[in-house]
This record gives C-alpha cells, sequence and structure tokens, in this order.
C-alpha cells in the first residue's frame, strides 16, 4: 500500500525542535546554567500554552461548552498560536471530525485504530487523506473576527510568541539565550507532545467507566499533565460539558479557571451534564459489565435475573429522583414559592428525600451484588 506524501514543512519541524533541545539545553545548562526566573518563564509559559489549548482550543471553541468575553478569546488566540497547533478552526474542524468519526480509520484525522505513532504524531507528517483540511463544519467559528484575525495571522503571530516573548523576557533579565531554550525550545517541544496523548495514550490507558462506545479512557495520571483532559472517557460521552473531571478530586485547573472566571464575567452560560445522566451511564456500563462476567463465569440463572431486576429497580428509582429533584428544585423557584403553601412545600420536600434515601439504599445493594458475582451466594432480601 503506498504511504501518504510526506509534509515536509511538519516533518521538519517536530523532527528539528526535539533534535535541538535534547543537543542545546544540556549543553548551555551544563556552561551557564539557568536560573529561577528562566524557570519560572517556562513554567508560565507553558500554562499560557496548555490552558490556551484546553480552555479556549477545545472546550470553548471545538466544543462550545460555554462562552467567553472577547478579550478572553484574545488572549486564547494568542496562547493557541504559542503552542503552535494549527490555528483555531483547523485544530476545532479536525477536533470535530475526531469526535464525530471517532476510531474510523478512514474518516478520524487522528484515529488510535491505527495505532500510538499515528494518532500521537504521525497524523501530521504525512498528508492522510483522513486529515484533508476542510473548513464545513466550522462555519460558526469563522463569523467569530478574533479566529478570522488568528487565521490570517497565524505565522507572524507564531514567530512573534515563539520566538520574539521568550526573547523579551530574557531581554529583561539579561539572557536571551537561556530564555529562547527554557521559554522558547523546551516549551514548545513538551506543550505540544503533553497536548498529543489525549489523542494517543487517553485512547488507549485507562477506564471506561460511562461508555465503550469509542476507545477514549479516563486517566488520572494524563489529567496531571494535561490540565484535566486526562477524564477522556467521560469527555467523549459528554461532550458538551464543560468540566472533564467532574468529582471535587479529580485534578481539572481547566475546569477551575473557567468557573473562577465565571465570577468575573469572562465565561457565562458554563455547561453541565445532569447528576442524573451520569449515573445512567455508569450503571449502564456497570450492568453491561456484570451481565458479561455471568456469562463468562457460568453465573446461575437465578442471579442473572435478580441482576437484570435490581438494575431495573435502580433505573426506574434513579428516574423518579429526577423528576422529584426537578419538582423540589421548581418548588424552590421564587413564583412556585408564591403560589404553593407551606405544607405543599414540606410534601414536596419529603417526597424529594424519601426518593433520595431510596436510590442511596438500591446503590449500595447494587454495589453489593457487584462485589459478589465472583463468589456467588444466596442473596439477602
Amino acid at each position: 500500500m503506498e504511504k501518504a506524501p510526506i509534509n515536509w514543512t511538519n516533518m521538519l519541524l517536530f523532527s528539528l525542535t526535539p533534535a535541538l533541545a535534547v543537543i542545546m539545553l544540556p549543553l548551555y545548562g551544563y556552561y551557564y546554567g539557568y536560573d529561577l526566573y528562566e524557570w519560572l518563564g517556562f513554567i508560565g509559559l507553558m500554562g499560557f500554552c496548555g490552558m490556551s489549548i484546553t480552555a479556549g482550543y477545545h472546550r470553548l471553541w471545538s466544543h462550545k461548552t460555554y462562552k467567553a468575553h472577547p478579550f478572553l478569546r484574545f488572549v486564547f488566540a494568542l496562547g493557541g498560536a504559542c503552542a503552535l497547533q494549527n490555528d483555531v478552526l483547523t485544530w476545532a474542524s479536525d477536533h470535530r471530525r475526531h469526535h464525530q468519526y471517532v476510531d474510523n480509520n478512514d474518516r478520524d484525522p487522528y484515529s488510535a485504530g491505527r495505532g500510538f505513532w499515528f494518532s500521537h504524531i504521525g497524523w501530521i507528517l504525512r498528508h492522510y487523506e483522513s486529515g484533508k483540511k476542510d473548513l464545513s463544519n466550522v462555519k460558526d467559528l469563522q463569523q467569530d473576527p478574533i479566529l478570522v484575525w488568528q487565521s490570517k495571522h497565524y505565522l507572524s503571530l507564531v514567530l512573534l510568541t515563539n520566538i520574539g516573548l521568550p526573547a523579551l523576557l530574557g531581554l529583561i533579565h539579561g539572557d536571551i539565550i537561556g530564555s529562547l531554550l527554557l521559554a522558547g525550545l523546551l516549551r514548545l517541544v513538551l506543550s505540544q507532545h503533553l497536548t498529543y496523548f489525549i489523542n494517543s495514550l487517553a485512547h488507549m490507558w485507562g477506564r471506561q467507566p460511562y461508555s465503550k462506545g469509542s476507545s477514549a479512557r479516563d486517566n488520572g495520571f494524563l489529567a496531571l499533565i494535561t490540565y484535566g483532559e486526562g477524564y477522556h472517557n467521560y469527555h467523549h460521552t459528554f461532550q458538551w460539558d464543560y468540566r472533564n473531571g467532574i468529582k471535587w478530586w479529580h485534578f481539572d485547573p481547566t475546569k477551575w479557571m473557567i468557573r473562577t472566571l465565571s465570577f468575573a464575567g469572562l465565561t457565562r452560560d458554563l455547561k453541565r451534564c445532569s447528576l442524573a445522566q451520569i449515573e445512567k451511564a455508569k450503571l449502564e456500563m456497570q450492568y453491561r459489565s456484570a451481565t458479561e462476567k455471568c456469562e463468562r463465569l457460568n453465573i446461575p440463572e437465578n442471579w442473572r435475573l435478580r441482576l437484570e431486576q435490581e438494575y431495573e429497580q435502580l433505573l426506574h428509582t434513579l428516574q423518579m429522583w429526577t423528576e422529584h429533584q426537578q419538582a423540589w428544585y421548581e418548588a424552590k423557584g421564587k413564583q412556585l414559592q408564591e403560589s404553593l403553601g407551606h405544607w405543599d412545600q414540606l410534601q414536596l420536600q419529603d417526597r424529594y428525600r424519601e426518593v433520595q434515601f431510596k436510590l442511596k439504599v438500591q446503590k449500595r445493594r447494587w454495589q453489593l451484588l457487584l462485589r459478589n458475582l465472583t463468589d456467588p451466594q444466596p442473596y439477602p432480601a
């Protein structure tokens, strides 16, 4: 089979920059050293590039999970150019096709089905048909003058942010070469490859608690080095949510920043998936895994029936809880508070709490049943 033509611009860029980093960084460090100022410049620009990709290119523009003030959009456009991952229109177009045709080797631009190397960086080193530029799916983004401006002046912005900005930091400090090597070269190489891990490793290493509809996986370690993007199974299941890590202990600084900026009016209309939708997705995955285990371990038929009954009951209670929760929230609204009597409000509250407690009990029974599947015993009534 004939290989796709080489993209020489990308091939030279992604070959020379890491080679120069490996050779020049230790040599300069050995003879001249790097001080705290230069390392802080490196860390600062790493965060600037990383957040511009995750909060800007990805969650804002590709998925439109929230809306942002023009000033913030401008900052993200500059940071994306500094990250050197193409202009927003091209990046978002590729990413939207990735979600639409995920794991389709012929249509997903960086399909993980073609292996780690291809999905990580190989897809941009050659002119593959699956990566052919087609901006027809980002017509909405083409209405944003900031993105049109960034696309038009992309090369100038790349040079300004990748050479001019680190050089300016070095000029202020008195060591231009040191800043160019750390805040320029090393930052560029690391920020690119850490981001590319989401296309590659996050589709190969981790858990799938929400869906097996794609190869995407949740990986807490990857979240640590990708500003929260490692909860990738959740993201592919609920891509309209501005969060990737939904638990309080999940490391998702992109989510924290978006939420914090909303208090200053720089972000708004933050979209979230409902807790009921999340619980239902997890429950369906657990049931699917349990039924497969029943087949594999030859679990007695009465246990399979009990499993199905518990699953249906839990789904029903989850639906009831959703309805009662909605009714209770509406009752707390000002208009309904005026129309509902105090006694009616108390009844709504009591019913909501009753169903909430019932759901909690059934979830415990469900988890107990799942744990006992490997060693079936008579299940307590």
